[in-house]
């Protein structure tokens, strides 16, 4: 049987669930806490990724092992319970690509607009110009590990159309391009961040995750 999730507390109170952010992305680590944090409020304590800890490889084959490979090593790096998430961008008329390598798509280091522009240039490569060649989703694994080897694991899928140039300011990575069903049109980029949330692969992962993490 593994070990009960890690809580703080000194006994004057509800003991409340403690996890530090494994990403180095500050926008998604931004993200993460303020999904989290509207789900489980005062019950959680998230800690800021300690600057020390260097960065993480992401060789995983999957969206799920990148992001258990973040979260262990922070919790090897610290000895608190770790929060993770990966997510990949999965565009139909380039065979799912670029998937588990959408953060580095342009290659290592990488900029948010280098990655638009290559990804716009190769659905222009192959012909996808009208919005139905152009069908993509944004899928996230989120990821919590605890001391003993227990795990939470949840997953979110937005489905939509890459545009055919950016439009926003907001967000980053993909935003400025990616049009979610139902988002009246919209770019994740035009969207406030709450609007966004609330039909994000992101924020989808992390309610569901935020589920698990009080089942306990």
């Amino acid at each position: 049987m593994s070990d009960p999730p890690e809580r703080s507390g000194n006994g004057a109170g509800p003991a409340r669930l403690r996890l530090v952010l494994a990403t180095a992305n500050r926008d998604k680590a931004r993200e993460v806490a303020d999904v989290l944090r509207a789900e489980l409020g005062d019950a959680l304590e998230l800690v800021a990724r300690p600057d020390d800890v260097a960065d993480v490889d992401e060789a995983g084959d999957t969206l799920e092992d990148n992001a258990r490979l973040k979260a262990l090593a922070l919790l090897e790096a610290t000895g608190t319970a770790a929060v993770a998430d990966d997510t990949g961008l999965e565009v139909d008329a380039l065979g799912g690509a670029p998937g588990v390598y959408s953060s580095r798509y342009s290659g290592e280091g990488a900029t948010y607009a280098q990655n638009v522009a290559k990804l716009l240039d190769e659905l222009r490569a192959v012909g996808a110009e009208a919005p139905g060649q152009r069908r993509a989703r944004f899928r996230t694994v989120a990821l919590a590990v605890f001391p003993g080897g227990r795990e939470v694991v949840a997953h979110g899928v937005v489905e939509g159309t890459i545009a055919a140039a950016p439009q926003g300011t907001g967000g980053f990575g993909y935003d400025p391009v990616f049009v979610p069903d139902g988002g009246d049109g919209r770019t994740f980029a035009e969207m406030e961040p709450a609007e966004k949330h609330r039909v994000s692969h992101r924020g989808r992962a992390l309610r569901a995750l935020a589920v698990g993490l009080r089942a306990g």
